[in-house]
């Protein structure tokens, strides 16, 4: 995807934070359509801009918004959540997976055939605590781990239908989610920014902040990725032999 000029775009969690950030960098950009899919109420000045109510968690809505959005060349899973856990408690877990794993999987899959349709593009917003977990939020950890996991097996699976899977991977954003947080955070403009010229680059993994940039080079030339690209090439192989 070489541009967002004249494409449609769906962004959940749109409500705040890094989500309205990426709506109105898409507008910038000269998106044609943009869905702001909120939980809560939302009005918007441009008229580029639907929204959507939208749980991740809530099946019914999720059919409804697909049904709603004929077409779509961009897909932004945003919406998540952060709780602070010991993992003393399972509900806590499940909490994080409902949202950050099974929320993500369900939006995908309602939208794939417009995805497929468009040749498009699924962007799913994790974090670094998906490589290596932040103790203070293990079961939020756990869930942005499983989901970059789902992530790389979508890269392969959809790959053949010309849908392309992006992984953003940020370090601390200055949200409401960590706001009280005494560390150095990025403005969500700037990494709003950062994730959609990562996209037009057709980055799988998108390092948006300098903290998280700091390891990109070497991920990207790393061991994990090597095997990502071993086993997906060794899909390939078996499915042509096939």
């Amino acid at each position: 995807m070489t541009s967002l000029a004249d494409k449609t775009i769906l962004v959940t969690g749109a409500n705040r934070g890094l989500g309205s950030s990426l709506v109105e960098e898409a507008l910038r950009r000269g998106a044609r359509r943009v869905y702001a899919a909120t939980r809560q109420p939302l009005s918007h000045p441009d008229t580029r801009v639907t929204t959507v109510p939208l749980d991740v968690t809530d099946a019914a809505q999720i059919q409804a918004a697909a049904e709603r959005i004929e077409s779509l060349d961009v897909l932004v899973n945003n919406a998540g959540i952060a709780l602070v856990d010991d993992l003393g408690e399972r509900a806590a877990l499940e909490q994080h997976l409902a949202v950050n794993l099974f929320g993500t999987h369900a939006v995908t899959h309602a939208f794939l055939p417009a995805l497929c349709q468009s040749r498009g593009a699924v962007v799913n917003v994790l974090s670094l605590a998906a490589l290596a977990t932040v103790p203070v939020t293990p079961a939020y950890a756990a869930s942005k781990a499983a989901a970059f996991s789902m992530s790389q097996s979508l890269r392969a699976l959809l790959a053949d239908q010309g849908v392309t899977v992006h992984v953003v991977l940020p370090g601390p954003v200055d949200t409401d989610m960590i706001r009280d947080w005494d560390i150095p955070k990025t403005d969500p403009a700037a990494v709003a920014r950062a994730i959609l010229d990562g996209v037009r680059a057709g980055d799988e993994e998108i390092f948006p902040d300098p903290v998280s940039a700091a390891i990109a080079e070497a991920w990207r030339g790393g061991a994990i990725k090597a095997l990502e690209r071993q086993n997906a090439a060794a899909v390939r192989s078996v499915a042509v032999q096939g």
